[in-house]
């Protein structure tokens, strides 16, 4: 699998936050993929659409350490999805050719088994291009904010979602959010300070050497470990999106992120554009800083295809949003993680 070499944009989409420890805080594992690709700490500090928070990357370790997470409360049930408010329609980008030789745009990777993903919303009578706050579905269920320590108002920082795995703990966000699991804690379908379905305990931070060591914007994605909560890992309780490698960049997605100074997460559905070979580019009105990690979940599949960040980390503009483009490179990054996650 190739690498791939894009120079970066150090300009840098963020909230300015709370600081978290100190350097070396916590250990964290990374493992090593054979190839030209490695699962690495990245050292980076939060950023682009982010709230910063520096967490220094540390030595990896034999193995991640089994922290124990608070007791969950048992899950609500969420409410039928409703449709999200009118507005003048908008013309969303257009499909556009341009993926390496080596992807097939259109086909997703068979990386695990399907999940028991959850419901998808009806998208009938949904104005493109308008954002509003998510609804509270099974979808935006698997969907949360990452906490810099104690689940409070005002103490996110950055979007993760959970990533359909065989052993049902790990998550999707963005690379340039954090570079090491000290402290952080993630919160499915966080709401006003509460925690629906409980809190759960990121253990390691996993990214491609070519964001490690060179900090390649195509590819500004993570996964990350979780530990179970009260024997239950998130997948089991929230459910997971499958990850969509290689799809066409002309995809119509609902797009989720919790702005950093706000409590409830934004939706926003609209078709994606081509920004270069390896990004894609939205047009979504108020998407701030916080929103960095948001995924962006294929109307037609129900796939994850991508995840704020990437070019200018996000994006300089709240009003348009880029990713790195899904391909071999991030499916070999999930498999790798799923054969050395416990």
């Amino acid at each position: 699998m190739g690498q791939h070499s894009r120079p970066t944009s150090r300009r840098r989409r963020s909230l300015l936050g709370p600081t978290l420890f100190t350097a070396l805080s916590a250990v964290v594992v990374a493992a090593v993929v054979t190839g030209t690709h490695g699962l690495s700490l990245s050292d980076a500090t939060a950023a682009g659409k982010a709230a910063r928070s520096s967490r220094a990357a540390v030595a990896p370790a034999a193995t991640a350490p089994a922290s124990e997470a608070p007791a969950a409360p048992a899950p609500v049930d969420a409410p039928a999805p409703t449709d999200s408010p009118s507005a003048a329609p908008t013309d969303g980008p257009t499909d556009s050719a341009g993926a390496r030789a080596s992807a097939n745009p259109g086909s997703a990777p068979a990386v695990t088994p399907t999940p028991s993903a959850p419901a998808t919303p009806d998208t009938r009578g949904v104005v493109l291009g308008t954002t509003a706050t998510a609804a509270a579905t099974p979808e935006a269920a698997t969907v949360g904010a990452l906490f810099s320590g104690t689940a409070a108002a005002g103490n996110h920082f950055c979007t993760a979602s959970v990533l359909h795995s065989p052993g049902g703990n790990l998550l999707l966000t963005a690379a340039h959010c954090l570079g090491s699991a000290g402290g952080v804690t993630f919160v499915p379908g966080y709401r006003d300070g509460s925690a629906p379905y409980g809190s759960w305990q990121v253990t390691a931070v996993h990214t491609t050497t070519g964001w490690s060591q060179k900090g390649d914007q195509d590819e500004d994605f993570a996964i990350l470990e979780t530990a179970p909560n009260n024997g239950r890992n998130v997948e089991d309780v929230v459910g997971g999106n499958r990850l969509g490698a290689d799809e066409p960049f002309g995809a119509t997605v609902r797009l989720y992120g919790y702005p950093g100074d706000a409590e409830e997460p934004l939706l926003c559905t609209n078709t994606t554009g081509q920004q270069s070979t390896y990004q894609r580019v939205i047009d979504c009105p108020a998407y701030p800083s916080g929103t960095s990690g948001g995924p962006w979940i294929n109307v037609a599949t129900g796939d994850v295809v991508g995840a704020i960040g990437g070019y200018q980390q996000g994006g300089d503009s709240d009003d348009v949003s880029y990713s790195a483009y899904f391909d071999h490179t991030i499916a070999g990054l999930v498999s790798q993680v799923e054969g050395t996650s416990s």
